[in-house]
């Protein structure tokens, strides 16, 4: 019996050792070829630009070109899709946002075709930004406060713009009208450049969106941002309060982030090497430089950190998607 647990233990260290040094032999040997990283929003996007930003300088660490593939669509789940059913070798990866990984699921149950949490594996974050409440130049409400009195004085009277049901224009003003007690007119448009124009010629009372979008017009004074939607202060636009700073909106939170994630099933010797290289890229100033510039702060984390932050933040706007007892399937 002693001789049989001997050989066992033997055996399955013996095994443990082979996978670590394959692990290690595969991690060595990748990449031989190009590497795609599909981006499922067009060109231009801020997604897409971020992506360009860590492509560069991960592709001459690794000594293979990174080639960019958009593959725009369904609110990025048809690249998203296209990742998750890809090949796990380590020559596919996703650069995504919050959308096809946290609501999709939920708004998509019958046709999404993938389970972020299933199909696919985090590498890392990459960068995070809040969002801005924005209002017309000349809106009577110059703060948070005075919008929502506005909101209240008549059901209904004001509207907000967003890019579509479920997407997270809609489903953050969507919990700020429940946090709020208020009532707004939703009036989905195809992009923000659209709301954009909107709220300046003040036909669009209110809208959430990346500073990115939203500062430019704040800047030039073409239009009036209140509040921002980070728990704290953020740097990206300093001296702007947080929604959360207001009495009764206490952790009200809606951060957008941009991620990196491949195929479930990659073997785990790339994921690290991915990952790790991900914290080194971001870590220099330039790319810093780069991302802050498109109003995005640089963030890494580890593939468990991620997918915590997915897991938690499903939760959160199950809640709101459920209330509005919104599907769209």
């Amino acid at each position: 019996m002693l001789k049989f647990l001997q050989k066992t233990v033997l055996a399955a260290a013996t095994g443990v050792a082979l996978l670590a040094s394959t692990g290690a032999a595969i991690a060595a040997d990748w990449p031989k070829k190009t590497i795609q990283m599909v981006v499922p929003f067009p060109a231009g996007s801020s997604p897409d630009v971020l992506a360009r930003t860590i492509a560069e300088p991960m592709s001459q660490a690794l000594g293979q070109t990174i080639i960019i593939d958009n593959k725009p669509g369904a609110g990025g789940n048809i690249g998203t899709r296209f990742v998750a059913r890809a090949k796990p070798d380590g020559y596919t990866m996703l650069l995504t946002i919050n959308g096809p990984m946290v609501t999709a699921p939920t708004l998509y149950k019958k046709s999404l075709g993938y389970d972020p949490l299933k199909d696919l594996q985090p590498i890392s974050l990459v960068g995070t930004s809040p969002n801005v409440l924005i209002v017309p130049a000349d809106s009577p409400a110059t703060n948070l406060t005075e919008f929502i009195e506005l909101a209240k004085k008549e059901k209904g009277a004001l509207n907000y713009g967003s890019v579509g049901a479920g997407s997270a224009s809609h489903l953050s003003m969507a919990m700020l009208e429940h946090a709020a007690d208020i009532e707004l007119t939703h009036i989905p448009y195809s992009g923000f450049p659209q709301i954009i124009s909107g709220v300046i010629a003040g036909d669009i009372h209110g809208a959430f969106m990346v500073p990115g979008i939203a500062m430019p017009q704040v800047n030039s004074g073409k239009i009036r941002a209140l509040a921002v939607t980070s728990l704290e202060e953020s740097e990206l636009v300093p001296n702007m309060p947080p929604v959360a700073a207001t009495k009764g909106f206490e952790g009200f939170e809606a951060i957008s982030w941009d991620a990196l994630f491949v195929p479930a099933g990659t073997p785990e010797a790339i994921v690290t090497r991915l990952n790790e290289l991900t914290q080194e890229v971001l870590a220099r100033p330039e790319v810093q430089e780069k991302i802050r510039a498109l109003y995005f702060t640089p963030e890494s984390s580890s593939p468990a950190a991620m997918t915590e932050r997915i897991q938690s933040e499903k939760v959160v706007w199950d809640e709101v998607i459920e209330r509005l007892q919104l599907t769209l399937d």
